[in-house]
Formats: structure tokens, C-alpha cells, sequence
């Protein structure tokens, strides 16, 4: 690019980009903690690996990151199915909840030492909330096989059993939301309320000049 474009427009181009960035949800949903040190531990790993990745593509000129935290895990299909009484794992959620903090810690602390570096942080929890309403199902899978559609693997799978309305579920298999749920969800994150996304939105973070 640099060859084709000159040093100084890539870097302007680069600098202006909104750099997308899931965190933590397969890390979490993969661990199992045992202790209080245990949960710790995974913490100050997680949270050294993403400011080290943050960190790096700053260092290839990015400037402005929307960060998608964590999200209430212990809320999936996959994860209920286990409950007899298909109700959340609290458990889950709060091990979840817990690593937010450190990640708001984490990205004040990149804000303080690199020079332009802004972004903005998505409560996936609030998030959550917003893409549950209006919807008649959003505890089991529109895809999937046996109890709450989540008996089987992950994914939606050739022979899986189908609902009838996808738009009417919030998940479309027992891990990932539906389209619609997808929609609600990146809607409220590019301009929803102050409650959804800190210190300002997606849409502000898109829309400031570098």
C-alpha cells in the first residue's frame, strides 16, 4: 500500500479506520477456573495478550478501536441445556462480569500512554438485554437437536431441527445470536444509549477525525 499510495496516506487512511475487536468470549466460555487465584491468573493473562494485540496494531498506525466485551455466557443455549431447570449459569455470568473491570482498567491505562488512541467499550451485558426484547423465544436454539435445541454440537448442522421463524429467536444455535439479534445488538452499539457503550459510542469513534 505504502508503495502504491505514499507513506503518509496510508498512515492518515490507517489512523481513521475503526478497528473491530471481539475479546474474551471463547477464551472464558474454554476455561474452568477453580479458585479465586485460578480466575485471577486468566485474567492478567487475557488482559496482557489484548493490550499486547491492541498495542501492536497501534503500532501499525491504528488509532481508533471499538472493543466487544464479554457477554453473559452462562445465558447460551449450549450452557442452560446443562441446568435441568434451563435457567442461566450465575455462575458463568459473573466469572463474565467480573472481567469487564479489568478490561476498562486495561484500556485507560493504553489511553494514558498512546498518543491519539481512543475507543470505545461495548457492555455486552446491556447489549444482551436490548437484543431480548420483542422476541417470543431467547433461551433456545432455532437450530439444533433435543432439549432447548442444544443437545448436540455448537452449530447448526444439515439434519438439525429448524424453527419456524428465526426472527422470533435470539439465538440461531446454542452459541451464536440470529441475524436479527445480530442486528438489534449493532444497532444499539453505533448509536444506542450511553448505558450500552463507554466513554462515547461506536458511531462517535467512527465518525472522529485522526
Amino acid at each position: 500500500m505504502e508503495d502504491a499510495w505514499g507513506t503518509h496516506k496510508v498512515s492518515t487512511l490507517l489512523a481513521n479506520s475503526f478497528f473491530l475487536l471481539g475479546i474474551s468470549s471463547n477464551d472464558l466460555f474454554q476455561t474452568s477456573p477453580k479458585t479465586a487465584a485460578d480466575v485471577a491468573t486468566i485474567y492478567a493473562t487475557l488482559v496482557s495478550n489484548y493490550s499486547a494485540a491492541i498495542a501492536d496494531l497501534y503500532g501499525m498506525g491504528a488509532r481508533k478501536f471499538g472493543i466487544i466485551n464479554v457477554g453473559p455466557i452462562g445465558c447460551l443455549p449450549r450452557v442452560r441445556v446443562l441446568n435441568k431447570t434451563g435457567d442461566c449459569n450465575h455462575s458463568l455470568n459473573r466469572y463474565a462480569a467480573g472481567f469487564t473491570a479489568i478490561v476498562k482498567l486495561a484500556l485507560t491505562n493504553l489511553a494514558s500512554k498512546l498518543p491519539g488512541f481512543s475507543y470505545s467499550l461495548a457492555d455486552s451485558f446491556a447489549v444482551f438485554n436490548l437484543q431480548t426484547i420483542g422476541f417470543v423465544n431467547s433461551d433456545k436454539a432455532c437450530c439444533g437437536t433435543g432439549r432447548m435445541g442444544a443437545e448436540g454440537g455448537e452449530l447448526c448442522m444439515r439434519n438439525d431441527t429448524l424453527c419456524a421463524d428465526r426472527d422470533a429467536y435470539v439465538f440461531w444455535d446454542s452459541v451464536h445470536f440470529t441475524q436479527r439479534a445480530a442486528e438489534l445488538g449493532a444497532l444499539g452499539l453505533f448509536d444506542g444509549s450511553t448505558q450500552l457503550t463507554a466513554p462515547i459510542s461506536f458511531k462517535q469513534l467512527a465518525y472522529k477525525r485522526c
